[in-house]
């Protein structure tokens, strides 16, 4: 009998040997599945995978290669144009920026611009107003002023800074000036333009901007763009990013003065030139491997209520690094937008287009860009 139970337990003994052999060469989630299948409740411990074989240590050995080289850093720059943040109170309240703000909330206006501004990693615009309470006016035509807390807008919308070099940020004096830069301090939103230079540090990538009046190709103001981008890079900027409010209101075409200044600017450094004022797009240029965007139009923009072109965008350009230093690599985006999210009138919340509005604007951006010459740019352009 004894002899019996031992033969009949070897049996068995081979038999389980056979069933774990057979169990080591399935993966490992099937193996511990079928384990727990025919023995119920008894465990299972972690089976190790079979050895590599060649191909696969040539992939281990790639990846491992992968991950020791230096990961590459890259910067995502948004620009979009003309901010007004508030109206001129000489016009109508009803269907003003003012009475928007009052019947929907802050947050309205941004409601587009979040998915955009919130996931690149840094995003300017021209800032065409004051934020303050100020009630002493300069003596012009068109003066805009927005309450203090507008500068949370900014705030919501994932705007990093703003340009202040423009006609419109004095128009409340000094005072208003200076309430303005105290309010975006508040909210920590960075500001620049004229004599005033940001830098801002991203991703360990040094970002620096500036900010001009670019009304006049003059020798001083030749001077000031050089001396300015000359003390960001030995301030150790890896990038300078360059304003101008220039150009003629509703013209298409960058005029000559435009045309000089954001060469020069590219001349001296820069990285990227971008501008505004003419509150309509104008074209793009690649110049020596870098791109000047001539207007971007308006964006948020309280200064009119229902302007006949309605027509923006959005420029985006991802720079790469490596080992701290910038690649060649060109990657650019430009997303076609409409400043209000209705046609009918200007509602101040700029949102961007699909189908055939969105071919239709980015159409004629390239259209103005062949004005000048033949845009190279679009070979650069990412989805």
């Amino acid at each position: 009998m004894n002899l019996v139970v031992r033969r009949r337990n070897a049996a068995l003994a081979f038999l389980l040997s056979l069933f774990l052999f057979s169990c080591s060469n399935v993966p490992e989630r099937g193996a511990q599945e079928v384990l727990a299948a025919r023995n119920g409740a008894v465990k299972t411990a972690a089976m190790h995978p079979p050895l590599p074989g060649p191909a696969d240590k040539a992939a281990v050995a790639l990846a491992s290669a992968k991950r020791a080289a230096p990961n590459e850093v890259r910067i995502t720059v948004s620009a979009a144009g003309d901010v007004t943040l508030g109206r001129d109170e000489n016009y109508g309240y009803a269907y003003s920026f003012d009475d928007e703000a009052k019947r929907h909330g802050l947050r309205y206006f941004t409601k587009y611009i979040e998915p955009i501004f919130k996931n690149d990693d840094f995003t300017t615009v021209n800032l065409e107003t004051t934020l303050t309470t100020a009630t002493r006016k300069a003596s012009k035509t068109f003066r805009f002023r927005g309450h203090p807390s507008y500068a949370k807008i900014l705030t919501y919308g994932g705007i990093d800074a703003v340009n202040l070099a423009n006609n419109h940020t004095y128009d409340y004096l000094q005072k208003g000036y200076e309430d303005t830069i105290a309010n975006l301090k508040k909210e920590k939103v960075g500001y620049f333009g004229r004599t005033l230079r940001l830098m801002k540090t991203v991703k360990g990538i040094q970002i620096g901007a500036l900010g001009y009046e670019g009304w006049s190709n003059t020798s001083t103001l030749r001077k000031q763009i050089a001396g300015d981008i000359r003390a960001l890079r030995n301030q150790g900027a890896d990038l300078v990013l360059v304003h101008f409010h220039w150009g003629v209101e509703r013209s298409y075409v960058p005029n000559s003065t435009q045309k000089a200044l954001g060469r020069f600017a590219i001349d001296s450094g820069a990285d990227l030139v971008v501008g505004h004022h003419p509150h309509v797009v104008q074209g793009i240029e690649e110049y020596k491997g870098k791109f000047i965007v001539y207007s971007l139009g308006n964006f948020l923009f309280g200064g009119n209520k229902n302007p006949s072109d309605k027509d923006t965008f959005v420029f985006q350009q991802t720079f790469s690094f490596q080992n701290g230093k910038r690649t060649a690599k060109k990657e650019i985006r430009v997303i076609p937008f409409r400043i209000s999210s209705v046609t009918i009138r200007n509602n101040y919340q700029p949102m961007p287009l699909t189908g055939k509005e969105a071919n239709r604007v980015k159409g004629k951006i390239i259209s103005l860009s062949a004005k000048m010459k033949k845009p190279t740019w679009t070979a650069y352009e990412v989805k």
